[in-house]
């Protein structure tokens, strides 16, 4: 069941994408058509610009509080789908015990397996579904936004602090910052948890590089984007996620 609910969730997230990249180099304006222009990314490039102009033109303060408006906006999305995780989480020992109790391949057992774990999310008041919802809510917002600064050509002409929002950094300090924010982030997110599959240790490296990588390549404009919002999520999992945090940083301690 969590395999199909990850592949649906990746499924919609790359619908979601190419919907918009075959005109990710095209200028987003008030013509734009199509539901993905006219919906998503045309109010959010108007969003950032209007921001802009209040603030004399200030491309690069626009996007930082563009980005954390829309991060506080979508909070209460993230703490449903983290309590959610939790909620599940908490219920593994339980499943494996099912799991466990109704070994057997054969049909008629596991539609015995897939009631009894459907009676245990009921008894819990446990829905698998409802940390799968407010990712798929999200995903387009934040792939919006990501559109909207990359084909909001007035951001191009722009400068902030030491860089061009035009093109890359060219001292390299947003990348890295980007790299080291995300590792930050990502390792927070799996402070506390019960166990780490190579899967998600091997993400914990990958993804920091990626967004290097990318970073390097892209505009400033995006990389400032990356930093914002990471710097937002290592708060918010901070505050979320504080007592667990101790509690990790402790056992570690501990086994030293």
């Amino acid at each position: 069941m969590k395999k199909r609910i990850i592949l649906t969730i990746s499924l919609i997230s790359m619908i979601v994408l190419l919907a918009g990249c075959s005109q990710i180099k095209q200028p987003i304006t008030a013509e734009s058509t199509g539901p993905w222009n006219e919906y998503i990314v045309y109010p959010l490039s108007l969003f950032i610009t209007k921001v802009a102009d209040a603030l004399g033109g200030n491309y690069g303060l626009s996007i930082i509080i563009v980005t954390l408006i829309i991060r506080l906006a979508i909070l209460p999305l993230m703490i449903k789908q983290i309590r959610s995780s939790k909620s599940m989480q908490a219920l593994q020992p339980e499943m494996q015990e099912l799991k466990k109790k109704y070994s057997s391949k054969d049909a008629a057992t596991q539609q015995k397996l897939q009631q009894e774990t459907m009676a245990l999310f009921q008894k819990h008041g446990v829905n698998p579904l409802a940390g799968c919802f407010p990712l798929i809510i999200q995903m387009p917002i934040l792939i919006g936004f990501y559109h909207a600064i990359s084909r909001t050509r007035e951001i191009a002409h722009h400068s902030f602090l030491w860089f061009n929002l035009g093109v890359h950094d060219p001292y390299y300090i947003l990348p890295i910052v980007a790299g080291i924010t995300t590792f930050i982030q990502q390792k927070m997110s799996m402070a506390g948890s019960p166990q780490q599959n190579p899967q998600m240790a091997m993400m914990l490296w990958i993804m920091p590089i990626m967004i290097v990588v990318f970073a390097i390549n892209f505009p400033a404009a995006l990389s400032l984007y990356w930093v914002v919002g990471n710097l937002f999520m290592i708060a918010q999992t901070y505050f979320i996620k504080g007592p667990e945090l101790k509690q990790a940083k402790s056992a570690g301690g501990a086994k030293k």
